[in-house]
């Protein structure tokens, strides 16, 4: 992460309070941002990145910072934390800036066609485009609704799994019925390195939103008692010396048992919220940004959206999706950059000028 640190130092050293010109603002430092500046880059186009948190790999780091992706092209798999890794060295040779921990407040066209840009710290840019890549927006954890439980929370009732030796040894409920939370009942269950003392997984009803394989997984580990299923919801809780010390479920057949517990794990899914982008001017389907399908251009010029805040017919919410987003977004705004300029094609694999901006040698082919 020693490019996140630069990058910082050189966000705070160049800002005196003015906008700061550029030619392309990415809101967003997750995967799909990171990749944004890489096509840029190849096209002679810097890039500053804002992003909400204070760290960059967006929610895959976020969230999901140890769970396995297995549907990037070429890499069998990899974390969110790998990939994220992996896309900052890729970018290194094209020294993004990054403005981290603050929200984009104000996005508004100018008279001469550049973007107004101003952040949650006071920071402003004039911009000649703007990728919008801010994945569902300002996502927030869907919580559990149980009165006083929320008093727990970053202690011993959690909604996101940040550091997975924290729960180790530990008696652990988890709720939910999705991908999230399958995935970390049988990571907790099964791991040499993070294993839990016990781990109970708790759904309202039988059915599951997550993979297949993973439920019989579950299952398998249930009949050979590394793990156990409890059907029915949270209705109460006991807590004792200020410690959470079990949660009383309802279940279907009307009764109410006990769950004791050290930590309490929610996976309820995400709730997307837009925030400030909804006040921009752009279109919009369903809190997405709808977007063309040649340069992935918004309803306003010059403005693009790239990767899951976008929506158009056949629009799968997947990163490598983002990523071929991402690239022919980059040659629609070329033009907007250099008005003067024919934008040609040119191949990492064969092109000495993109070489030589990558800092590599160029090959020699019999």
């Amino acid at each position: 992460m020693e490019m996140h640190l630069n990058a910082a130092i050189t966000d705070a050293a160049q800002w005196q309070g003015e906008p700061i010109e550029c030619d392309a603002v990415i809101i967003g430092a997750g995967p799909v941002g990171l990749f944004q500046v890489f096509e840029l880059g190849l096209l002679d186009i810097k890039a500053h990145v804002i992003d909400t948190l204070p760290h960059l790999g967006g929610q895959c780091v976020e969230l999901y910072p140890d769970k396995p992706i297995y549907d990037i092209p070429a890499v069998p798999v990899c974390t969110g934390q790998e990939l994220t890794d992996n896309l900052l060295k890729q970018i290194e040779p094209f020294k993004p800036t990054f403005h981290l921990g603050q929200d984009v407040t104000e996005l508004q066209q100018q008279d001469d066609g550049r973007l107004f840009v101003r952040t949650s710290k006071d920071r402003t840019f004039l911009a000649k485009t703007v990728f919008i890549a801010a994945g569902v927006g300002a996502f927030q954890p869907r919580t559990l609704k149980v009165d006083g439980l929320e008093a727990f929370e970053g202690t011993q009732l959690f909604y996101r799994v940040k550091n997975p030796a924290v729960f180790a040894g530990k008696n652990l409920v988890v709720v939910g019925g999705g991908d999230s939370a399958l995935d970390w009942a049988l990571h907790f269950a099964q791991s040499a390195e993070h294993g839990a003392e016990s781990v109970v997984l708790l759904h309202r009803r039988d059915g599951f939103r997550a993979a297949p394989a993973s439920v019989a997984k579950m299952h398998a580990l249930c009949e050979q008692h590394a793990m156990q299923l409890v059907i029915g919801q949270i209705t109460g809780f006991e807590q004792r010396d200020d410690r959470l010390v079990e949660v009383k479920v309802t279940g279907n057949d009307g009764i109410t048992r006990r769950l004791p517990l050290d930590m309490l794990l929610v996976f309820f899914g995400l709730s997307p919220k837009l925030g400030p982008i909804a006040h921009w001017g752009l279109e919009l389907e369903r809190k997405q940004i709808k977007v063309d399908t040649e340069k992935f251009e918004t309803s306003v010029p010059r403005i693009f959206a790239v990767g899951d805040i976008n929506t158009y017919p056949g629009k799968k919410k997947l990163i490598l999706s983002g990523f071929h987003e991402a690239a022919l977004a980059a040659f629609g705004a070329a033009p907007y950059i250099f008005p003067d300029k024919k934008i040609h094609l040119q191949y990492t694999t064969t092109s000495p000028k993109l070489h030589k901006v990558l800092g590599v040698d160029t090959p020699v082919f019999d």
